[in-house]
């Protein structure tokens, strides 16, 4: 077909004088990545790819600033006391996080009573949880005893430990509302203001200065949070602490549920370092624990994109079908960051020296290969949950963490910490080659077959004023 007539348009264009010229690959590039943010569900997937990337980022040049400024007792304290308070986050949300992504969606006027409910009930369970960790503290943690026995300390843990939560609510009330950005927003102040009272403290606290700046930071992230943002995605929302339990009560099957899936991924992360360490020594965890930060940076990749495709089912039933075989197709852009993980992996590990690149490399690979079935797991997860079917979402769960716990535990002794990798991988692509059929075939169903069939008491009761 000659240039310039209708349907040659795309391919090749007329230039000055008759000449035929062709796009750019820049500019064919740019064009379709802006083609394909237009869709929602990759546009706010990419807004919390990057809020994780550059949070984990900001906290590894966080840490690396604060072990040359501070004392090595110091950043160890702070570290620890920061991991505590991130535990107590969890447990605080009682799965309330995802039910916010499930059921605000489509609530009206009375999703703010529901979001209101969620973030004073998170808020008093945070304190109570906190109050009860400071007070049996000598037994579970000696080394933090300092917090206890200090007002100020004690005070500041709560109130850190409270905003801690309270960011979690408002993320998710973003991703519901399929403004990620918004989620993105906070997280750069989050991210960049605990700099400034890192360095100003340096000269006036030790322990408490890291987690400090760690604790302000986030408290000023949660201030501007709630009161700026959230009126963004929720129009006439009032932060008022108001707990309307009916509101509350009618998604508590829900939110239990995912508490416990919550916790059965969160049992891995906090054990595997205790397990590691018991069989094979400090210096073995010090090993593991590097690599498997790094290799987790890459599978947090496919979890935080399953809240996104949460989020879409959520709004948009209509269109699950089509969103997870988009979804799917996310996955597929995990093969190259993979092979480059293969390359460079060993380089980068070797910035913390080369013994780490020696011990940790082979395990930084396998964990990168199981960011491929934990993107399947998890796609699987968002579609269980946008169903309302949480017995799939649980009972995988249990399978995938007693899988990695106990295969892990055995492999330590034969394979060193590569065997934890093994331990983790294992249970996953079991998992992932159990559900993926079942997902292919939605991929393939019509829309009508996509709507989810969830219905829930909160859509059913009035709610109480």
């Amino acid at each position: 077909m000659p240039p310039g007539l209708p349907g040659a348009a795309g391919r090749r264009s007329t230039g000055i004088g008759g000449m035929v010229t062709t796009p750019r690959p820049i500019t064919v590039l740019g064009r379709k990545v802006r083609e394909t943010l237009r869709t929602s569900l990759y546009r706010n997937a990419a807004y919390l790819v990057l809020t994780s990337g550059l949070n984990s980022l900001s906290g590894f040049v966080f840490w690396a600033v604060a072990a040359r400024i501070y004392p090595v007792e110091g950043v160890g304290l702070a570290s620890a006391a920061i991991s505590a308070m991130g535990l107590l986050a969890l447990l605080s949300t009682l799965g309330m996080d995802y039910s916010l992504i499930r059921f605000l969606p489509g609530s009206g006027d009375r999703g703010n009573d529901i979001l209101s409910s969620c973030l004073t009930l998170g808020g008093l369970v945070s304190v109570v949880l906190t109050v009860v960790f400071l007070a049996g503290i000598h037994w579970w943690s000696p080394a933090l005893l300092r917090i206890q026995q200090n007002p100020v300390f004690f005070a500041s843990f709560t109130l850190f430990a409270l905003a801690s939560v309270l960011k979690v609510f408002t993320e998710r009330t973003f991703v519901a509302a399929r403004r990620a950005g918004l989620a993105l927003v906070q997280g750069l102040l989050f991210g960049l203001l605990r700099f400034v009272p890192l360095l100003a403290l340096a000269p006036l606290f030790d322990v408490f200065g890291i987690f400090a700046s760690w604790g302000i930071a986030l408290s000023l992230a949660v201030a501007v949070g709630i009161p700026f943002l959230l009126p963004r995605v929720r129009p006439g929302y009032c932060p008022v602490p108001r707990l309307h339990l009916r509101a509350v009560g009618s998604m508590m099957r829900f939110s239990f549920a995912n508490y416990a899936a919550n916790i059965m991924w969160a049992i891995p992360v906090l054990g595997l370092p205790v397990l590691v360490v018991n069989r094979l020594g400090a210096e073995a965890n010090a090993y593991f624990y590097v690599g498997w930060a790094l290799g987790y940076l890459l599978v947090n990749i496919p979890v935080t994109v399953s809240l996104s495709l949460f989020a879409e089912g959520s709004n948009a039933g209509e269109h699950l079908a089509r969103n997870i075989a988009r979804s799917l197709k996310l996955l597929l852009l995990l093969v190259p960051v993979i092979a480059i993980f293969f390359l460079v992996g060993d380089e980068v590990l070797a910035l913390f020296g080369s013994a780490y690149a020696d011990n940790a490399t082979s395990l930084l690979w396998v964990l990168a290969v199981s960011a491929l079935p934990v993107g399947v797991n998890h796609t699987f997860f968002a579609l269980r949950r946008i169903q309302g079917k949480m017995r799939d979402v649980v009972g995988l769960s249990v399978f995938i963490t007693a899988g990695t716990m106990v295969g892990s535990y055995f492999l330590l002794p034969r394979l060193g910490i590569v065997g934890v990798g093994l331990g983790w991988l294992v249970p996953q692509a079991i998992a992932a080659a159990v559900v993926m059929p079942g997902l292919l075939r939605y991929r393939h169903g019509s829309a009508a077959e996509a709507v989810p069939q969830t219905e829930s008491v909160y859509h059913q009761e009035p709610m109480a004023g």
